[in-house]
Formats: structure tokens, sequence, C-alpha cells
């Protein structure tokens, strides 16, 4: 193997999302070969931290590649050095998240932490934390790039690129892979047989789709949203209401799944 194994810090490192980040790692690590990882936390985050860094650490003892995994509650005792930060932290916790739900409900809106008010409120309280991991950075890792996987996806991105001034960022969200999965199947295509053209800032965005050969295969993925037999790649944790379908037929774009906090405002309200 002649490449460069290297460094990764994960910020955010308690995150339930962790071992299946370090899943995915040790799938790719012929493509990606790591020399160490640290997950770091904040101090109401260390018994989660712990927990979570022991599983971690547990997942790659069984694989041949002996990768140590290091916990910190320090970041910037994690980031010298570093080829690749990665984000997922939520700022105030699950306390903060009740209130980003309940405060626009007693207001009769939807609280949904990617759009509208309770995107908002958290953008509020991010993007601030994601300037001053940006400032570490600059300092203790100036050539490394920032994957940033923190909700409001679009805006924290938008700002650690805008007003951070990190061009090397790359915003990452499920979302529009869950799309590139789930569509091409239904063509008997690979994913690398389609053009998926988005539009837009997630988790507020829309898309096409054409084959290789420009043949257009929007109008017939619309048609199946509205087959129970196929699964359009919407995130389990959105609630499976409709579009209306001459809204999508008229427009000939494919919503991101969160557009129903917004498109259907009213039927997603009473769910909640």
């Amino acid at each position: 193997m002649d490449k460069k194994p290297i460094k990764i810090v994960t910020i955010g490192g308690g995150s339930s999302y962790t071992p299946e980040l370090m899943e995915g790692f040790i799938k790719r690590y012929d493509q990606v070969p790591i020399r160490e990882i640290w997950l770091c936390d904040i101090e109401d985050g260390r018994e989660k931290l712990e927990i979570v860094g022991a599983m971690a650490q547990r997942m790659w003892d069984a694989t041949p590649y002996g990768v140590k995994v290091h916990l910190t509650l320090d970041r910037r005792e994690a980031l010298p050095g570093a080829d690749f930060v990665t984000t997922q932290f939520r700022v105030g916790l699950l306390n903060a998240r009740i209130k980003d739900e309940r405060i626009p409900l007693s207001y009769g809106m939807l609280g949904q932490e990617t759009n509208g008010a309770g995107g908002m409120f958290k953008a509020f309280r991010t993007i601030p934390v994601i300037l001053g991991i940006i400032e570490d950075m600059k300092e203790l890792c100036p050539d490394a790039w920032l994957i940033n996987f923190t909700n409001p996806s679009g805006m924290v991105t938008e700002a650690a690129i805008k007003w951070g001034g990190w061009k090397k960022t790359v915003g990452l969200c499920n979302v529009p892979v869950g799309a590139l999965m789930k569509e091409p199947p239904q063509f008997g295509l690979t994913e690398r047989e389609c053009i998926h053209q988005f539009a837009g800032l997630n988790h507020f965005h829309w898309h096409k789709v054409t084959d290789a050969k420009g043949n257009d295969l929007t109008d017939k993925i619309i048609s199946n949203m509205y087959d129970p037999t196929v699964d359009d790649g919407t995130p389990a944790n959105i609630f499976q209401c409709k579009f209306l379908e001459d809204h999508l037929r008229q427009i000939q774009l494919i919503p991101c799944g969160y557009h129903r906090y917004y498109y259907m405002h009213d039927e997603m309200l009473k769910h909640t």
C-alpha cells in the first residue's frame, strides 16, 4: 500500500453516529488508510464519549489494521497534524433540541432542526462554534479538510466557507446519498449510469435525474413515489406524508424529503 495513512479527528465523537462512521472507515481502509483517530467531545458528553469510544476501539481491534482510537475533551489536544476533521456535534445537547421543537409548536409552527424555526435556532447556536473550531484548525492543522455533518448542514457548511474562510470544507447529509442509492435501481441501472442534478441548499434542495444517454427519468421517479412497493430513499425518520403529485408534475423536480416540513406543513404538524 503506497498511500500515506492519515489522522482523523471527529468533534462530537460521543455521538451515536460514530460507530457507523467507524464502520465506513473500516470498509474503505484500502482506499483511505488511517493512522489514528481522535474522538473529541465536551465534559457533559464524557460518559457517552467513553462508551462510544470503547466500542469504536473494539471495532478496530476486530480488524487487522491496528488503528488506535484516542479520546479527549480538549479539541486542541486532538487537532495538531490532522488530515481530516469531521464535525457531528449538537450544541446544547438534546435539551436544546426539545426547545427547538416545542417553542415553534407553541406558535403553530414546526420546529424541525434542518429548516424552519427550529433549524434557525440551531444554526444560531452552532455557527459560532464551527467558526471557533476553524480558528483552532488555522493554527493547529492548516492543511486539513473539514467534513461537516452537523445540522443544519447547509447553513453550517456555508458559514464555514463564507465566514470562516475555510475553503477546504465539504458538507454531508445522507439525503442526497439516499437518492443516489435508491433511484437508479428503479430502472435496473447503477449509480454511475445515472446523472443527478441537484439545486438548492441542503436540507432544502431539489433534483432531476437522467440516464447516461440523456433520457430524463424524473417523471418516472415521481410516479414511483406514489407506488408503495418502491423505496424512494426517503429517510425513515421523516413521516411518509405524500407530496401533491400535481405539484411535482408541474415543477418536474424531485424534492428533498425534508420539503414535507414546508410544502406539507399542516399535514406534518398534525403528525407531531
